[in-house]
């Protein structure tokens, strides 16, 4: 298998969301606030499919997550510790939000919103650590790409 990497994941509807940022960035507690946006019903569906460590692998031109086996299932909270959640074993990423970012524009310039991961290029959100993440990722996932 794959090794595996710093990153939390959710399925919203068909594609994952991949949570990136440094240790104590709010990796975790974004994945946990998009499980109970879908619970509130403010998204038609979310699942867990990572949390801390995953495994991606670039497969037919799409980027693959799965959970670490040893984590599959399990979600940190902080200040309750680990939770088991239903999750997926398998989803295709379709975003990847970077939090506690320094550097985010008021109007990202076009080549600043994508990444590339294991040379497939994906969508990329940048979150400043003083942005609410949840807001910015749900506004991102709700909203056309052109504004106009």
């Amino acid at each position: 298998m794959t090794p595996t990497i710093h990153a939390s994941a959710v399925l919203i509807g068909a594609r994952a969301v991949l949570i990136r940022g440094p240790s104590g960035s709010g990796k975790s507690r974004l994945a946990l606030a998009l499980l109970q946006a879908a619970e509130r019903g403010a998204l038609r569906f979310a699942r867990l499919v990572a949390d801390d460590r995953a495994h991606i692998e670039p497969a037919h031109g799409r980027l693959l997550i799965r959970p670490a086996p040893a984590l599959a299932g399990m979600l940190e909270v902080r200040g309750l510790g680990i939770r088991h959640v239903a999750h997926e074993p398998l989803a295709v990423v379709g975003l990847v939000v970077e939090l506690g970012q320094p550097d985010v524009e008021r109007m990202p310039q076009p080549a600043m919103a994508q990444v590339q991961i294991e040379a497939i290029t994906l969508p990329r959100l940048a979150v400043a650590g003083s942005t609410d993440p949840l807001t910015t990722v749900l506004a991102y996932l709700m909203t056309p790409d052109d504004p106009g």
